[in-house]
């Protein structure tokens, strides 16, 4: 089966960035999540980007949503969520 995912961004520094993968309708187990924050990174790595800050978000209400990553990014994503400023765009991880 085929995952679904959206990815946005979050500038936290003049030149970095951190990306947030978002899965979409299903939740993922802890050995998962840590296979598509690489997946990820690998992605933006290949890129140019130099050791890229991932977060992975699943759950789709307040209530069932849950962030994976580095305290500071998954703050920084949670408010930029909050604040309705991330775009999500489809991306194909699998």
């Amino acid at each position: 089966m085929k995952r679904s995912y959206v990815h946005g961004t979050v500038r936290h520094a003049p030149k970095g960035m951190i990306h947030a993968v978002r899965v979409k309708e299903e939740l993922l187990g802890l050995d998962e999540i840590d296979q598509l924050a690489a997946r990820m990174r690998e992605r933006i790595e290949a890129r140019g980007e130099v050791t890229p800050e991932i977060v992975v978000v699943q759950g789709d209400r307040k209530e069932t949503l849950a962030l994976f990553g580095a305290p500071y990014a998954v703050n920084l994503v949670r408010a930029a969520m909050f604040n309705a400023a991330i775009r999500w765009t489809p991306i194909e991880l699998d």
